[in-house]
């Protein structure tokens, strides 16, 4: 079986950690990106030879494409590009605080769009690449309490489906990874409080016909269940949003 190349954003933990994990006993390499080096020391010492670290604020342009160009360079090769990377911050619109809307944009939408930016020369070069990017049930649907993470993922998802149409003829596919809920850190890290959200009605939001509520599904997915099925997406041919 073809041994690939992936290269990841965020791999110190939940989805990234997990799909290393795997990618990494299926035999493939990872090109991976972490805030601090020392949160992969376990994997970096069983895995020295396939699993290639780099530092990255996914929020500094400048080091995103030194780093994107390095992972091309360096492993070699790069079939898949998975934009992991990413945080939900909560609370009243008009609470958060200018540094908080900007750092969520920058993290979850505009740094997500400078890495399929950075890495799309290469890929275009290669021919027959893909990239999946994490997104969000939020990308689909809102609930009160998280505007700025649905702006961030609502137009993550805008920008996916029209690079998708951009980078087809190339033999470049585009998938969007939409998941509802996981047993993960993810919404305990980033999130905040203010009066203006703990005030609100916990009823919901109806839009487009549907009544949804802000809580985590019960039946949430484990780390390693999405790891499996995002290294599955990365294996596949499927449309945008396979």
């Amino acid at each position: 079986m073809t041994k690939r190349t992936w290269f990841i954003t965020d791999v110190s933990s939940g989805f990234g950690r997990a799909m290393t994990e795997q990618l990494l006993a299926h035999g493939d390499r990872v090109a991976g990106t972490v805030r601090r080096l020392a949160a992969m020391d376990d994997l970096a010492a069983k895995y020295a030879e396939r699993l290639w670290l780099a530092e990255l604020d996914i929020t500094d342009t400048a080091a995103t494409r030194r780093v994107v160009d390095r992972a091309f360079a360096e492993p070699g090769r790069v079939e898949v590009v998975v934009n992991n990377a990413g945080y939900a911050v909560a609370g009243a619109a008009e609470e958060l605080t200018d540094e908080q809307v900007v750092h969520q944009l920058n993290s979850n939408l505009l740094g997500s769009i400078q890495v399929v930016r950075c890495a799309l020369p290469h890929l275009r070069r290669q021919g027959r690449a893909r990239i999946l990017q994490l997104s969000s049930v939020a990308g689909q649907a809102a609930f009160a309490g998280a505007s700025l993470y649905h702006a961030s993922k609502w137009g993550i998802e805008a920008f996916i489906d029209s690079v998708a149409q951009e980078v087809a003829p190339f033999g470049i596919e585009c998938t969007l990874i939409e998941p509802s809920g996981a047993r993960t850190s993810f919404f305990s890290r980033g999130r905040t409080s203010s009066a203006g959200l703990r005030d609100a009605p916990r009823a919901g939001v109806d839009r487009r016909g549907t009544r949804v509520v802000m809580s985590p599904p019960p039946m949430a997915a484990r780390p390693r269940e999405m790891g499996a099925q995002l290294q599955a997406r990365g294996t596949t041919t499927a449309g945008c949003r396979g």
